[in-house]
């Protein structure tokens, strides 16, 4: 099966909760990692090495071969001036771009409008996932955010765009005592109608797709199968977003992010067997991130929120390899226990706004950051 899709598109997928960048990029020789993760460490002989200093989780597997490729770029270090540990806050400074102050435009948002600045197709934008990432919502900018593919569609049984515009309306009214009539509001009205329209025509996406592979029976692997469905559908989608949540390991991390990470690794491998089938694996970049990393030592049977995280890009348009440095565990190089970040993420936005969706970073982070060559 060939594919007409030419334009360079963007699969964000967000690690949610916090995944440890210590456990999953792992340094293997360094006896520091042994001393600070005296229960949670993966053994040496069990990792899978990158180089002299670094290894991938033994759970990472099918994402090692695809390094070994030359088709992953490991990003380490990543993060921002004066980090938030909480979970809220954080996740609202990657969306934003904003550490300073709260944000009201999504990064990702501002890519969209971009991309397609008369908003002319209601489908530039799509999540797979409950709710709307703060990433991706600008007033005037239609997302469609689907939760399951077989089964989407909002208000999409009532016909007629008269009956539509006052059921959004009477949706509207239901939490305006809530949240007034501010930005949500605003979101709402301005683009509710366009994301009913999308609705109508990813509702005609799975009869078209056909693929020989089989994914993982996961949440992320039935969430990047989600997203080959409506990328081989030649809807002129641009930006996809997922999550894959449960990353937030205070206790009883070994098993349960071994299981995360080889799902991940494993829906990943799936998608870009799909996106290879359909013959348009060369216009798509996969971007994974997590709100912040994990604390330096481990807690007893997990590990507490921390900072200095890790980023991937993963696929055929990526310059495979190792990028920026693992920041020092040592005690003195420390920030409050947490390992200090090396690269600002918003560089990292940038290079791939910039090098990948060919739009000006400036405007889309809000500033001029070091930029990465990964694309």
């Amino acid at each position: 099966m060939t594919s007409t899709n030419k334009d360079p598109i963007l699969v964000v997928v967000q690690l949610t909760g916090g995944n440890d960048y210590i456990n999953t990029v792992i340094p293997y020789q360094d006896p520091l990692y042994y001393d600070s993760r005296k229960t949670v460490g993966v053994a040496q002989d069990e990792v899978l090495p990158i180089n002299d200093e670094l290894a991938f989780n033994p759970a990472l597997a099918a994402v090692k071969d695809l390094y070994d490729q030359g088709k992953v770029a490991v990003i380490n270090g990543i993060g921002y001036p004066g980090p938030n540990r909480s979970h809220f806050r954080s996740m609202d400074i990657w969306h934003t771009c904003e550490p300073a102050k709260v944000g009201t435009e999504g990064w990702l948002g501002r890519a969209i409008r971009d991309l397609d600045p008369k908003a002319e197709n209601v489908l530039t934008g799509v999540n797979f996932g409950r709710g709307l990432p703060r990433a991706m919502a600008l007033t005037g900018v239609p997302v469609a955010s689907v939760a399951v593919l077989e089964t989407y569609g909002v208000l999409t049984g009532i016909s007629g765009e008269q009956e539509r515009t006052q059921a959004l309306d009477l949706f509207s009214r239901m939490y305006s005592p809530i949240v007034g009539t501010g930005h949500v509001m605003d979101y709402l009205g301005s683009t509710g109608l366009d994301a009913l329209k999308g609705a109508d025509i990813l509702k005609t996406v799975p009869a078209q797709y056909q693929s020989t592979v089989e994914y993982s029976d996961s949440v992320i692997g039935r969430n990047l199968q989600g997203i080959a469905k409506v990328l081989t559908a030649n809807l002129g989608t641009r930006v996809f977003y997922t999550q894959q949540p449960g990353y937030d390991t205070h206790a009883n991390q070994g098993p349960v992010h071994g299981v995360l990470l080889e799902h991940l690794s494993q829906a990943i491998d799936d998608f870009y067997a799909d996106l290879r089938e359909h013959n348009t694996s060369e216009n798509v970049l996969i971007y994974l991130f997590t709100e912040f990393g994990r604390r330096v030592k481990d807690n007893g049977s997990g590990t507490d929120h921390g900072a200095g995280g890790l980023a991937m890009a993963i696929g055929d348009p990526v310059k495979g390899g190792i990028y920026s440095e693992f920041p020092s565990m040592r005690p003195e190089d420390l920030e409050e226990g947490d390992l200090k970040y090396n690269i600002d993420f918003r560089g990292v936005y940038g290079s791939v706004a910039e090098k990948w969706l060919g739009l000006d970073a400036t405007s889309i982070v809000g500033g001029q950051f070091e930029r990465l060559d990964f694309v």
